[in-house]
């Protein structure tokens, strides 16, 4: 690898894809587990030392900087910064001075050893989704920099790295995995080396909450500490109970408590009651009020209950409120469009007066007000002490999609759309959990 040489190497602005197929990056990858123990020489063929780590820093969003190489010169271990490396390739370092810091490395804030810090350590393929352990990693030149550009995995590299010297530095291209696709399931010393959420986003609640149940403790906290509130949430949801739970359990209260602060209502509830009091003391007091309330309220209804299964996300508005008004305020609530099939329409006093449907208020006249749409079929309703099986019977009997939960004096109070039905019946009717994919 030649930092400076006859050909132009790619920008970064102009990369699209993955690095490892641009032919220039390609041709000039250099396995850091071969690059250990290799010598480091002057121009004129003189050894210094032997190198020892690679340093990265993760300036760059998407593919970290090499900042420099940790050398051992005699009995010290030094850095070297890149800029006094004139070649560098998988048999030998020649840096472009003679003047360099011999002092005793020590690392710096934001320096990631890549031998140390992430080869045999877990990460995230986000392409693959699956969760892999480093053998090697790959740098090459990208733009003016040296770059971490790819990993390889599996027992062949390890193997590899440990056989014979001669051995190491051969690199397997076809076998890299692009670092653009990777994230990191942890701390790696005092930096984390991370592209945090933009990468995570791309991925399915479901398919995320699968590769948090594969990890271990730390590296799952870990994981969900790098995480988004709203990415981590999702995430939750979809987990299996036991793993959620535990997962619960393992992380700060307060970041627990923005998590459920972020989950749907009825999720955040089942959540809160699978953990014990003390838990549940820790992570209502560091929850933001308004959710603390909305939760707390849920939390007093029998987890076997139609008040216990019910999202109290709704939409509840007077007949005089116009169809215009009312689209307005569902597009505000965009984040919530798995818990609304309908909207409320309330008397004066706010007792229920119907459940209009989505689709009746799609079709409807603009300016028209919504209580012109009130009238049969006539919402269905349960108290919330119902039974799962009565409101599994007023589902059924009627062939409504959901059912509306109101108080005896006929004030709604939430909503039970059918997959929290088909949720609450999941533990006990395996032939559902086989059946029922991504919400």
């Amino acid at each position: 690898m030649t930092r400076t040489g006859g050909f132009a190497l790619p920008s970064m602005r102009r990369f699209r894809g993955r690095l490892v197929d641009q032919r220039s990056i390609r041709e000039q990858l250099v396995s850091v587990a071969g690059l250990v123990g290799r010598p480091v020489e002057l121009a004129g063929g003189v050894e210094v030392g032997r190198v020892v780590d690679v340093i990265a820093r993760p300036e760059d969003a998407r593919v970290p900087h090499v900042s420099g190489l940790v050398v051992r010169i005699g009995r010290r271990k030094a850095f070297v910064p890149v800029e006094h490396v004139a070649t560098l390739t998988g048999r030998t370092v020649t840096l472009s001075t003679s003047h360099f810091d011999v002092r005793e490395f020590e690392r710096r804030d934001g320096e990631v050893l890549l031998m140390g810090d992430v080869v045999d350590h877990q990460l995230v393929d986000i392409d693959g989704v699956q969760i892999v352990r480093a053998s090697d990693l790959y740098i090459a030149p990208v733009g003016d920099s040296i770059r971490l550009v790819g990993v390889e995995t599996g027992l062949v590299t390890l193997l590899r790295r440990l056989g014979p010297r001669r051995f190491r530095s051969r690199a397997t291209p076809e076998r890299v995995i692009d670092w653009t696709d990777i994230q990191m399931v942890g701390g790696l010393g005092n930096v984390r080396l991370e592209r945090a959420n933009r990468e995570l986003r791309r991925l399915r609640p479901g398919d995320l909450a699968d590769l948090l149940e594969q990890l271990g403790q730390s590296q799952r906290r870990g994981l969900v500490d790098s995480m988004d509130i709203d990415v981590a949430a999702d995430a939750l949801e979809e987990m299996e109970t036991d793993q959620r739970d535990r997962l619960l359990r393992e992380i700060a209260p307060e970041k627990a408590s923005l998590i459920i602060a972020e989950m749907e209502p009825d999720e955040a509830a089942e959540a809160m009651r699978q953990l014990d009091d003390d838990a549940q003391v820790a992570i209502l007091a560091a929850m933001p009020e308004e959710s603390r309330d909305a939760i707390g309220r849920l939390l007093q209804y029998e987890d076997e209950s139609a008040g216990g299964i019910m999202t109290s996300v709704v939409v509840a508005v007077r007949g005089e409120t116009t169809v215009d008004e009312v689209l307005d305020m569902l597009r505000t609530m965009d984040s919530h469009r798995d818990d609304l099939d309908a909207i409320l329409v309330v008397d004066a006093d706010g007792r229920l007066l119907d459940d209009v449907s989505l689709f009746e208020l799609a079709v409807a006249d603009r300016g028209r007000p919504v209580g012109q749409l009130v009238g049969p079929p006539w919402p269905i309703t349960v108290t919330p002490d119902a039974s799962i099986d009565e409101v599994v019977d007023a589902v059924l009997s009627n062939r409504r999609s959901s059912v509306v939960v109101i108080s005896e004096d006929g004030h709604p109070l939430g909503r039970i759309l059918l997959d929290d039905v088909l949720d609450a019946l999941t533990p006990t009717r395996s032939w559902l959990r086989a059946n029922v994919g991504d919400r």
